[in-house]
C-alpha cells in the first residue's frame, strides 16, 4: 500500500477530494499543480505553468488535460470543471484509486476498462509527461487528449478573445503552436502515431471557487485548439508531452521511466520532507536581462512565486539539510548578497513585480543564515574571509544609521521604522496600511541583532587588518546589549518579554516573537528569564502545528481563517499558527530542560507527519487555524515551515546523540 493513498469514498466526495491538492515544481522554474482529482480550483493551477523566455514571471500554459474514453461508440469524459451551478463533465465518478508513489496516479473504471494515468514534470526543462496505460480491457480504447490552454501570468485570468493566434504545424506525432506573441512555443506531442483533430472552441466562465472566496475575479475562459486521438489496447502504453522543444517520440517512454528513477520517493514522512524540500531551490542560468544572471533562488511557496532574502535566509539551513546541498546554500547567499542594496536585501511579492527592499528583519536573518552555513562548513576562517566585509557592513549601517531611521541607540539597542510601513516578517497590508506595523523597537529584531554581532565577533579573524579593526570597535557593544535587553523587553510580574516598544510604550501581546529572542544560538537574557518565556509560549501560543501569532486571550485574537483576501490580511498574524516559529521552541527548550525536553519536542516535530495527506499533498502548507483542530490553510507548499521542520529534525538528533548518558 502506497505512504500516501486515497480510495474511492474519498475522491469522490468533492467536499473532501478538492481541499487536497498537488504541486510538483522543478529546477527550470516550472511546477504542476492541481486537486487531487485533477479540478482546478484556483487561478494558479495548471498541467503546465512555466517561466517564458521573453516574458517576466510565471505562466499558466496548459491548464487542464481532458480525456475522453470512447468504448463501442459509448463515451466517459474524464474531466472535472466548475462551472456556475455545477460540476461538469463529472469525471471524478469513475475514479477508483489515488497513489502518490512513485509518481501521482490515478486509476479509473468505466465499465470493465481500467486505466491509469500519472503524471510527472521533467526535472530540468518546462516539461509536463502524461502517461496513460490501459490495464483492462475487452475491446479497443479510443483516447481523445483535449488540452486546455491559457497562455496567461498567473496573477492573471484570460476570457475568450479574436488576438489567439490559430495557426499551428505538424511536428512528429504532434503539433508546435503558441496563443499569443512574445510566448514561448508549445510543442505538445504523444509516443506514437495518432490523429490531431483542429477545434478552435472556447470553453466559457469556468470557475475558480478559492479565487471567489478572496473576492477576485473567478472565471476563465480556456482554449481547446484541438484534441489527439489514439486507440489502444489492453496492456498498451501512450505519453502526452508538452514542452518548449521537440522531441523524440521513441524516447518519451524511456524519459518517463528515467524521470520516475531520479523522484526521492514519498514512502516516509522524512522522505516528504526530502521531496518537497528538493522544490523549493530555483538555479537559473543567465541570459544577460535584469534578474536573469546565473542565481539560485528559494522559492517562498506555491502556488505564489515570491521570492526574497527573508524567505531564503530562514528557509535556506533546513532545505540544504534535507537535501545535503551545502553548495546550493552558499549559491543562496552569494545570489542575495550580489541584489544587496546597502544593508538591505530584495523581496518579489509577485513572480513579475518589481523587487521592495523595505525589510529590517532580513539583513539579521542573513547573519543567522550564515551562522547556520558555518556549522555545517566547519571553517569559520574561510566564511570570515569571504563575507567579513558584508557583514561589517551590515553591521556598520545600522550601528550609525540607514534607511527607515534604522540606527542604534545609545543603550546599544536597534531602533527603526516609520509610519505606514511593516517592516517585520508579520508585514500584512490592508488598505495600505499595515496591520502590525510594529515601528519602535521590535523584541526580535534586537535578538537577531544581539545575535548578528556575537557572531560576526566569534569568526573575526583577528590575524587580518579587517577582523582587528571589527574586534575593536564592536567588542563592548554584546555586554551594553545585553543588560539594555533584559532591562527594556522583561517584565518580573507579567513573567514574559514584551513585543514591541515603541516612544516608551511597551506592547504585551503576547506574540511568539520572544520564542526566536529565547531560541537563537546567541540569547540576551537570563536562563531564568528563558525559562519564564517558555511556559507563557507553552500556556498561549503553542499548538501542535507551531506557534499562535497571538495569545487566544487577546481582544484581537482571531481562531479561524477565511473570508476575502483583505479579511484574511486582518487575520494573517493575529492568531494564525506559522510553523517555523516552533524551531526556536524547540531550541529554547533543549537549552532550558536538556532532555526532559526531548520527548516533547520530538513529539512535535514528528506530529507534523499527519498533514502529509491534508492540504497541500506530501508537504506542510503555510499556515494552520488558531483554534483546535488546527486546520490547514493558505499556500499549499511554503519553504520555511518545510525547512525548519527538517532542522527541528536534525537539531533533535544532534543533541540526542551529544547527550547520551554514558555507560560503564
Amino acid at each position: 500500500m502506497s505512504y500516501i493513498q486515497f480510495d474511492k469514498t474519498q475522491l469522490v466526495n468533492l467536499g473532501y477530494s478538492l481541499s487536497k491538492e498537488i504541486i510538483r515544481a522543478n529546477k527550470a522554474g516550472a511546477y504542476s499543480s492541481s486537486t487531487i482529482i485533477g479540478c482546478n480550483t484556483k487561478r494558479f493551477h495548471g498541467v503546465l505553468v512555466a517561466p517564458q523566455t521573453e516574458i517576466d514571471g510565471v505562466h499558466v500554459i496548459i491548464s487542464t488535460l481532458d480525456e475522453t474514453v470512447i468504448i463501442n461508440q459509448a463515451s466517459y469524459n474524464l474531466g472535472v470543471h466548475k462551472y456556475p451551478g455545477n460540476y461538469s463533465p463529472k469525471g471524478y465518478l469513475y475514479l477508483r484509486d489515488y497513489v502518490a508513489e512513485p509518481v501521482p496516479k490515478l486509476t479509473y473504471r468505466l465499465g470493465d476498462v481500467v486505466l491509469t494515468k500519472e503524471k510527472l514534470l521533467v526535472s530540468q526543462e518546462s516539461r509536463t509527461m502524461v502517461r496513460y496505460v490501459v490495464e483492462e480491457a475487452y475491446a479497443p480504447v479510443t483516447l481523445r487528449l483535449h488540452p486546455f490552454l491559457s497562455f496567461r501570468s498567473v496573477t492573471e485570468l484570460k476570457r475568450a478573445n479574436n488576438s489567439v493566434n490559430t495557426h499551428y504545424e505538424p511536428i512528429d506525432t504532434g503539433i508546435k503552436m503558441k496563443m499569443y506573441p512574445g510566448y514561448d512555443e508549445l510543442y505538445m506531442q504523444l509516443s506514437q502515431e495518432s490523429r490531431y483533430e483542429y477545434t478552435n472552441l472556447w470553453y466559457y466562465n469556468m470557475e475558480y471557487p478559492e479565487d471567489m472566496e478572496l473576492g477576485q475575479d473567478y472565471q476563465e475562459d480556456l482554449y481547446v485548439h484541438g484534441y489527439f486521438e489514439v486507440t489502444l489496447n489492453k496492456g498498451e502504453t501512450v505519453i502526452f508531452t508538452g514542452g518548449p522543444d521537440e522531441v523524440k517520440p521513441g524516447n518519451l517512454l524511456r524519459m518517463f521511466n528515467t524521470q520516475t528513477r531520479k523522484r526521492t520517493s514519498r514512502t516516509s514522512f522524512e522522505n516528504c520532507l526530502i521531496a518537497a524540500s528538493e522544490q523549493f531551490v530555483l538555479k537559473t542560468k543567465g541570459d544577460g536581462r535584469s534578474r536573469q544572471n546565473n542565481r539560485t533562488d528559494v522559492i517562498a511557496s506555491y502556488q505564489l512565486y515570491r521570492k526574497g532574502g527573508r524567505d531564503a535566509f530562514i528557509a535556506i539551513p533546513g532545505l540544504s539539510l534535507a537535501t545535503g546541498d551545502l553548495k546550493s546554500f552558499k549559491a543562496v547567499l552569494d545570489t542575495m548578497l550580489s541584489e544587496r542594496k546597502g544593508p538591505f536585501f530584495p523581496f518579489w511579492g509577485d513572480s513579475d513585480a518589481p523587487a521592495s527592499y523595505d525589510a529590517i528583519d532580513v539583513p539579521l536573518w542573513f547573519f543567522w543564515a550564515l551562522q547556520q552555513y558555518t556549522q555545517q562548513l566547519g571553517d569559520k576562517s574561510a566564511v570570515w574571509k569571504t563575507y567579513g566585509a558584508d557583514m561589517h557592513d551590515i553591521l556598520n549601517a545600522y550601528r550609525y544609521g540607514t534607511d527607515y531611521n534604522v540606527h542604534m541607540r545609545e543603550d546599544g539597542l536597534l531602533e527603526g521604522g516609520v509610519d505606514g510601513k511593516a517592516l517585520t516578517w508579520m508585514d500584512a497590508y490592508v488598505d495600505g496600511q499595515p496591520v502590525t506595523p510594529r515601528t519602535g523597537m521590535p523584541v526580535e529584531i534586537n535578538a537577531l541583532w544581539y545575535n548578528a554581532i556575537k557572531f560576526t565577533l566569534e569568526i573575526a579573524g583577528p590575524r587580518s587588518t579587517e577582523g582587528k579593526k571589527f574586534i575593536a570597535d564592536w567588542k563592548h557593544i554584546p555586554a551594553l546589549i545585553e543588560k539594555s535587553f533584559q532591562a527594556t523587553y522583561w517584565n518580573e510580574e507579567k513573567g514574559y518579554l514584551a513585543d514591541n516598544v515603541y516612544k516608551n510604550e511597551k506592547d504585551w501581546s503576547i506574540r511568539p516573537n520572544q520564542a526566536i529572542a529565547i531560541g537563537l544560538p546567541y540569547i540576551a537574557v537570563s536562563e531564568k528569564v528563558q525559562k519564564a518565556v517558555l511556559e507563557v509560549i507553552k500556556r498561549y501560543l503553542l499548538t501542535p502545528r507551531g506557534l499562535r501569532s497571538l495569545s487566544p486571550n487577546h481582544p484581537d485574537y482571531k481562531g479561524r481563517f477565511g473570508g476575502t483576501r483583505e479579511q484574511r490580511s486582518k487575520i494573517y498574524h493575529q492568531g494564525c499558527v506559522w510553523p517555523w516559529l516552533l524551531s526556536y521552541y524547540v531550541k529554547a527548550s533543549l537549552d532550558v530542560y536538556e532532555r526532559d525536553a526531548l520527548p516533547e519536542v520530538t513529539a512535535l516535530q514528528q506530529g507534523f507527519e499527519a498533514v502529509m495527506s491534508e492540504h497541500g499533498i506530501g508537504t506542510i502548507s503555510e499556515i494552520y487555524e488558531g483554534d483546535a483542530p488546527h486546520y490547514p490553510r493558505g499556500i499549499v507548499s511554503q519553504a520555511w515551515n518545510v525547512a525548519e521542520i527538517v532542522r527541528i529534525g536534525h537539531v533533535i538528533r544532534e543533541y540526542d546523540a551529544a547527550t547520551q548518558p554514558v555507560t560503564l
